[in-house]
């Protein structure tokens, strides 16, 4: 079983600092750039820890709540780093009485995750989601754009399906 995480240390190089960094330079002054700053950031760091909202709000020279406010209110920012591989569960109405539910307490199991956190090696990170509009394959995971249904409601094959990602 893996250890867990739920926040590895900010790990952010100089380079991606100055690319945004110069972004932010670029378009500085523009209506919407908080936006256009922020999606650029996730961009490059692959979420929006406290480190790159307090670079955003320093070089566009606004407080760090505002840019805060908007990371936490829009569902396309993530607060956490995400996994090379994201797992996701559907546990949309077909899925779920199928055993969705056992499935996805095997996964956090398995790779002793929750859904906030991203495996120590950085290659998994779980969430369950809502239909996917797989609901005959039900039920389904994803692992980015590979799509994997009819699983036993044991999960029993979930052993394997991971291994192919770990190689």
């Amino acid at each position: 079983m893996a250890t867990k995480t739920s926040a590895p240390p900010f790990a952010g190089t100089a380079a991606q600092e100055d690319r945004l960094i110069r972004l932010i330079h670029e378009i500085k002054g523009e209506r919407g750039s908080l936006m256009r700053v922020l999606q650029e950031a996730q961009d490059i760091y692959g979420y929006l820890p406290l480190e790159v909202q307090t670079l955003i709000a320093r070089e566009l020279n606004i407080p760090l709540e505002k840019v805060y406010g908007v990371v936490t209110f829009y569902s396309q920012f993530s607060l956490t780093p995400k996994g090379k591989y994201q797992i996701a569960v559907c546990m949309g109405t077909a899925c779920y009485v199928r055993g969705a539910g056992v499935i996805l307490d095997k996964l956090r199991k398995t790779l002793g995750i929750t859904g906030a956190e991203v495996t120590p090696d950085g290659l998994f990170s779980i969430n369950d989601c809502r239909c996917i509009g797989a609901c005959g394959l039900a039920p389904v995971i994803t692992i980015n754009e590979d799509v994997y249904g009819r699983l036993s409601p044991t999960g029993e094959e979930l052993d394997d399906i991971l291994a192919k990602y770990k190689e």
